[in-house]
């Protein structure tokens, strides 16, 4: 400690950069604190520093982390915590830029792998970023004194000495009772639990808190799609299960179709008490899949949706440079096909008509033999049936899905009713005479290995791979982007994706390796060495990543512009 005060004293008034003096380790009384990097000026990216701490001097138990869920939970519950701690503390930001700073990767709603907080086998991080003070380029060193030696331990003894045991057991409780309804869920053949009482909508169309619950409604299962979970710590679940199979979601105009496929949608992660969906929980590979207007496809089989084009156009090895609405989706189809996807989530408001239906008199007057493309309607029984691929559709203008749903639920202002008999008794009675155009089976799902040419992240003379938000990588001169990629919730998602691409590249693309192996084999890394691995920052401060699935970084790499394929 007593090194740090003479570092910062000695440097105090003098020009930004003598902050660099600063990098390296030092004792506290019950932390060691590692300032890892220093901003080039107080403008710049703020500092990282790691807070070390003896997993023994901690007031945690082994067994709240004893599995992966649970360490995911734990670290996750830290983390929250610091965030709270740092409001409380407020530290006051005084000087130019970032000056005063301090901030940790605050998680949301959803509870994900990250890095803000790690549990080692005898010790804990906290990672954290600091903007060191400065009047203009001058350094401030009675500030920097106050963030290091009065807001910093004062954050670390809330945060993770004297938190809420409560608090932190019900956090862990949770994770296990979620964890069990997905044992559930595979055990039983469903693919999705809505339970009773969740809240669905959110108190806005820009927010994932929920809505009040004096302004929403409950949801309440039909009677014969409703199940009762047993869940550990005495506890008990009832709600809707929905099998695998065709589910239909019917309804008339804001009756709640597509908000309840927006929380299946996320049901993918595991989201915290209070949040309303704490209990939707849905099969992890689950996927949307909507039109996308306007992007690259390169080299895929979309000859299972798309045949036939003018001029003898090659369509199970397509490539275009501005996919049209139906081409998108089947290349989105196809290429979570080809990553191993199990349920597909579908709304037609974000669908290519001509991509999900063709209907009898438009059959008649277009004969097949002149249109390319096979409708979705006409494949998704053959999906589920060969690939065991199920499919949960939001659709209220199209009664010719009946035909091939196996169940049918009907949003009534915000209620759901099971109306899969009544569904079946119209599509019997009123035949609409509509011809099959399928064929005999799906089709080929054709691996792809993209090559080490795609991959360039030299911008200029340095390499340049950054998430700007949520939604957008720069990857060297390029822009990815994943503005439809929509089960994506976090930037901490994205710039891990921006960085696991970046090591794909280096490590692993060699042009003969499916794209799904060589993103297999990061995940394994990731499992044997957590997160960290993939950081630019490995063994310092990667304390700004939560973990994607495959699916999303996968859609990252399909959608970079300069993708080579060899198949």
């Amino acid at each position: 400690m007593q090194r740090l005060h003479n570092q910062l004293r000695r440097i105090d008034g003098k020009g930004y950069k003598a902050y660099k003096d600063l990098q390296g380790s030092y004792r506290f009384d019950r932390f060691r604190l590692h300032i890892d990097h220093v901003q080039g000026d107080p403008f710049a990216s703020p500092s990282r520093i790691r807070i070390e701490m003896s997993q023994s001097d901690l007031p945690l138990k082994a067994e709240w982390f004893n599995t992966s869920s649970r360490q995911t939970a734990v670290e996750d519950f830290l983390a929250r915590e610091t965030a709270r701690a740092i409001r409380q503390v407020n530290p006051l930001r005084r000087g130019t830029g970032k000056s005063g700073m301090i901030a940790v990767d605050e998680p949301g709603q959803e509870i994900l792998k990250r890095t803000a907080v790690r549990i080692f086998e005898d010790k804990v991080e906290l990672r954290l970023s600091v903007g060191l003070p400065a009047q203009g380029r001058r350094i401030l060193a009675k500030e920097a004194e106050r963030i290091f030696f009065v807001y910093l331990p004062s954050i670390v003894e809330r945060a993770f000495f004297s938190f809420d045991e409560m608090r932190l057991v019900k956090h862990v409780q949770l994770s296990d009772q979620q964890e069990a309804i997905r044992a559930y869920l595979k055990e039983h053949g469903l693919v999705a639990f809505v339970a009773n009482g969740a809240i669905l909508p959110r108190e806005s169309g820009v927010s994932n808190r929920p809505m009040s619950k004096e302004q929403a409604v409950p949801f309440k299962s039909p009677p014969s799609m409703e199940v009762e979970i047993s869940l550990p710590h005495g506890r008990t679940v009832r709600g809707m299960a929905i099998p695998r199979g065709i589910t239909l979601i019917v309804g008339g105009g804001y009756h709640g179709k597509s908000t309840l496929l927006k929380a299946l949608e996320r049901g993918v992660y595991n989201h915290i008490e209070g949040d309303g969906r704490e209990f939707v929980i849905t099969d992890a590979s689950a996927c949307k899949v909507r039109a996308e207007d306007g992007r690259r496809v390169e080299k895929v089989n979309i000859s299972p949706f798309i045949s036939n084009l003018p001029f003898g156009k090659d369509t199970t090895r397509f490539s275009t440079d501005d996919a049209s609405g139906s081409t998108s989706q089947a290349a989105n189809i196809m290429e979570l096909l080809e990553m191993g996807a199990k349920v597909l989530l579908i709304d037609e408001d974000t669908s290519a008509t001509n991509f999900m239906i063709r209907d009898a008199r438009m059959q008649r007057l277009v004969h097949k033999g002149k249109e390319p493309i096979t409708p979705f309607v006409d494949k998704v029984r053959q999906l589920y049936e060969e690939l065991g691929v199920s499919t949960i559709l939001v659709v209220g203008g199209s009664g010719d899905y009946f035909d091939q749903a196996d169940h049918v639920i009907m949003m009534d202002e915000y209620q759901p009713y099971d109306v899969t008999q009544q569904a079946k008794t119209i599509a019997e009675t009123l035949r609409n005479n509509r011809q099959q155009e399928g064929g005999s089976s799906f089709g080929r799902i054709t691996e792809r290995a993209p090559r080490p040419d795609s991959f360039n992240p030299r911008k200029g003379k340095k390499e340049k791979v950054d998430a700007k938000g949520l939604h957008h990588i720069q990857f060297g001169k390029e822009t990815i982007d994943l503005t439809f990629v929509e089960q994506l919730v976090d930037p901490s998602q994205t710039r891990a994706i921006a960085n696991m691409i970046h090591m794909l590249a280096k490590k692993w693309v060699d042009g003969k390796r499916t794209l799904p192996e060589i993103i297999n084999e990061l995940y394994k890394q990731v499992g044997e060495k957590g997160l960290d691995v993939i950081s630019p920052f490995y063994g310092q401060h990667p304390g700004d990543l939560a973990l994607p699935r495959p699916f999303e970084l996968a859609a990252a790499i399909n959608r970079l512009r300069s993708l080579h394929i060899n198949c």
